[in-house]
């Protein structure tokens, strides 16, 4: 099987030759620039100038060596946006800062900072209006320079026989509602003033779909499938109640989603939601969402094996492979193979599984606990 047989096997919930393993076809795949350079080393690579696809969390993107080192079977395309596109950085004393697109002030602490966090947002206060979120600067996201060079890219990726990824351009609209506006003052005016809530997030739809009816009658015939991501859950429950975002969240959804599979009726849609999203599951069954990622495991609600019973039939499960939180940066390697075989043996029989760790792993995690990762993934991945 080349890459793209094997992650199509799976998604029809065949057991392909070996579990397919995806690096950094996506933003919440990736591995941190620290981390990549270490492994690098530890593979006994030569030292490269990384590229970085993700200035705000630092990801850099694997070199063609390492990606046939590893076995990788996905590939992404990444459109150009806030966290890789006109990325300057400028001198704020303790501080690197960016100013984005979305009028969105980033800063990354200096010498060795290992991300940017925000520190201020375009649209603070809570009494913003419908008028002001329409007055806003808008970036336009139908410009096709978001996509130039990514046809030929995906072109090359399938001659290759990979598995063609590409992201949103921006963060899930729930996400990046919080990013104009800030989290406390999102979560509170969703209670307070949903009238100016709804016009933020159908601006946001709007947006979203203004990109996606630009890309995909141009893309949409050499994608394999599109990533979503938006953060619902917490480690034991949810950001807001499963009412609330049946309410205010779902609706826009399902028009996004379904726009897509008018747009590319052949696309797999994947959805990152960190955390317990185990109450709104059904829910993305009924959304039309093929994957689920990042698979929290240690998450209230989100155990691998009742996941799998309860949900194996309808999700192909993208991720879960290691704890990134504990046993990834701090256990031995004989911790992270073991972790690593429980979950295969949870989350692949069957088909309807890519491995891949929960979420990005980060600049703390040694290169001789990824390097055991990927030696457990070979022995208990073959599946024929």
């Amino acid at each position: 099987m080349n890459s793209r047989e094997r992650i199509a096997a799976t998604l029809s919930h065949r057991e392909p030759d070996r579990i397919p393993y995806d690096l950094a076809s996506t933003q919440v795949t990736g591995i941190h620039v620290v981390a990549y350079q270490n492994l690098r080393d530890a593979l006994g690579l030569p030292p490269v100038a990384p590229h970085i696809y993700d200035y705000i969390q630092q990801l850099a993107l694997p070199d063609d060596d390492v990606m046939q080192q590893l076995q990788v079977d996905t590939r992404g395309l990444f459109p150009l946006n806030s966290h890789n596109w006109n990325v300057v950085e400028q001198d704020g004393g303790d501080y690197w800062l960016y100013h984005d697109e979305w009028g969105i002030t980033h800063r990354r602490p200096k010498p060795g900072g290992l991300y940017y966090s925000i520190l201020s947002v375009p649209l603070p206060q809570l009494s913003v209006t419908a008028q002001d979120v329409r007055d806003h600067a808008w970036p336009n996201m139908a410009d096709p320079a978001r996509i130039a060079g990514l046809r030929r890219q995906a072109e090359q990726f399938r001659a290759e026989g990979k598995w063609v990824v590409m992201k949103h351009p921006f963060a899930g609209i729930f996400e990046m509602a919080q990013r104009i506006v800030g989290m406390e003052n999102c979560l509170m005016m969703m209670i307070t003033n949903p009238p100016v809530m709804t016009a933020l997030f159908e601006k946001l739809l709007e947006l979203k779909l203004s990109f996606w009816e630009m890309a995909l009658p141009q893309l949409g015939d050499v994608l394999d499938m599109i990533s979503y991501a938006d953060d619902y859950g917490t480690q034991k429950s949810q950001l807001i109640s499963p009412d609330m975002w049946r309410e205010q969240i779902k609706p826009l959804l399902n028009t996004l989603f379904s726009r897509i599979r008018q747009l590319a009726p052949h696309i797999k849609l994947f959805f990152h939601s960190d955390g317990n999203i185990r109450p709104i599951l059904p829910d993305f069954i009924e959304l039309g969402v093929d994957i689920l990622n990042p698979v929290q495991t240690t998450a209230a609600g989100m155990e691998p094996l009742a996941l799998k019973r309860d949900f194996g039939r309808d999700f192909t499960f993208w991720g879960g492979g290691v704890d990134t939180q504990g046993v990834l940066p701090n256990g031995t390697p004989q911790q992270v193979k073991d972790d690593v075989r429980r979950n295969i043996e949870a989350l692949a029989p069957g088909g309807g599984y890519v491995f891949n760790t929960v979420h990005n792993i980060q600049a703390d995690v040694p290169p001789q606990n990824i390097i055991a990762m990927l030696e457990a993934l070979q022995e208990y991945g073959a599946t024929m």
